[in-house]
């Protein structure tokens, strides 16, 4: 009895010091620890305090692991998740239709839309309808925590005139995130206007003087990687645009293949700390390269070389001659995630129905799950695509 009391004792001075208590509770993972907050107001508080969550994100920042990949549809707003950890059994939420524009006292806003996603952290568009005026509004929100911040824009014709935005969130780095806005001017004969948003200032800023960019430069699809924000056109201009330093860098642009076909870029995106860009010439090949670029930016080089007429054997509906006649034989597949690890790499690959993982070590596939169409839809149309696919990561950053 003694040693119960000793004991009991222990635990309520542990308990009652918010100190000793915040370096266990910091130690313990996003999932438990949001049920944690059940636990008392005091637990509550102490949990949801931003120190709390910059050292929480401090302390995991190495071993922060991807749960998931959130598929969305565009109309309406639906989401299908597909679990990667083996802890997940279903979505980690149902909707984002928390997220609102308080200030108006209307309800949530109509079809919000996933834009990015970096390191937990989701970058969304709504559109707002306020006395008859439609406009479009953007918030970074965290779907772990469910908070949202809305972007705040000088004006109405400032936030009309967005090219394209980029979230930028490095939390090994920094807990305040950024969003790069790349914005068209009046100005002749420029064509646009760098402005950066921080989390930490809660304002905008402009970036340098006004610049030309090639009239076909998508700046709604920019990806971050290295400090920076990088941004390809179809015809395979490349920019680029230091954060930090707040310049313009070089980055190569992709090298042209001898192959034969039309050139369509199927994914261009960051994984495991490297900056990867793929390209199918044709719809009718099932041969394709991974291309990586180079730390220093020397140029892009072929990490994989892949063939997938092994899933074809398996997935003989990939296998179509209808749709493009001067194809012999269109494979229908469309690229939705690439998984880069230290010692292997994984496609996730949308065919007719499915969605299906691909190693690219030992060429094994496995089933991910089953796609079920729109209502009046052909089962077998592809749904899905890279553009459409957002990692989704467990985190309690502040937005």
């Amino acid at each position: 009895m003694p040693s119960t009391n000793r004991t009991n004792a222990a635990a309520k001075k542990i308990a009652d010091n918010d100190d000793v208590l915040t370096e266990i509770l910091i130690r313990v993972p996003v999932k438990p620890l949001l049920r944690f907050k059940c636990m008392s107001r005091r637990w509550l508080s102490l949990i949801s305090d931003p120190y709390f969550s910059r050292r929480h994100q401090h302390h995991h920042h190495h071993c922060s692991s991807l749960s998931g990949i959130l598929l969305c549809r565009s109309i309406p707003s639906q989401y299908q998740f597909l679990p990667l950890d083996g802890t997940h059994s279903g979505p980690p939420f149902k909707s984002l239709d928390y997220i609102s524009d308080d200030s108006s006292h209307f309800p949530s806003p109509s079809g919000v839309k996933i834009l990015q996603s970096r390191n937990g952290l989701f970058m969304c568009r709504s559109l707002e309808n306020k006395s008859g005026d439609k406009r479009h509004c953007y918030y970074v929100c965290n779907p772990t925590t469910m908070h949202f911040s809305k972007l705040p824009f000088p004006d109405t014709d400032w936030a009309n005139a967005i090219s394209g935005l980029t979230l930028s969130f490095e939390p090994s780095k920094s807990p305040y995130y950024q969003v790069v806005c790349v914005r068209s001017t009046t100005v002749p004969p420029y064509n646009y206007q760098i402005e950066v948003y921080s989390s930490e200032t809660r304002a905008w800023r402009a970036s340098g003087s006004p610049f030309v960019a090639p009239h076909d430069m998508v700046f709604h699809q920019g990806v971050c990687w290295n400090g920076a924000v990088h941004w390809l056109s179809p015809s395979g201009a490349a920019m680029s645009f230091n954060i930090n330093k707040e310049v313009f860098g070089t980055m190569p642009s992709p090298p042209r293949s001898e192959a034969q076909g039309t050139r369509r870029f199927r994914y261009f995106d960051e994984s495991g700390g490297h900056l990867h860009l793929i390209e199918i010439y044709g719809a009718h090949t099932t041969q394709f390269k991974v291309l990586e670029m180079a730390s220093d930016y020397a140029g892009w080089f072929v990490k994989y070389d892949v063939d997938l007429r092994g899933i074809v054997v398996s997935y003989p509906e990939m296998v179509r001659n209808f749709l493009d006649q001067r194809d012999s034989c269109y494979f229908a597949f469309i690229i939705v995630f690439f998984l880069r690890k230290e010692e292997e790499a994984e496609l996730l690959l949308h065919v007719p129905g499915k969605i299906v993982s691909y190693n690219l070590r030992d060429r094994s596939v496995k089933e991910l799950c089953e796609i079920g169409p729109y209502p009046f839809e052909n089962r077998n149309k592809l749904q899905f695509g890279w553009l459409d696919a957002y990692p989704y990561v467990e985190t309690l950053a502040c937005v």
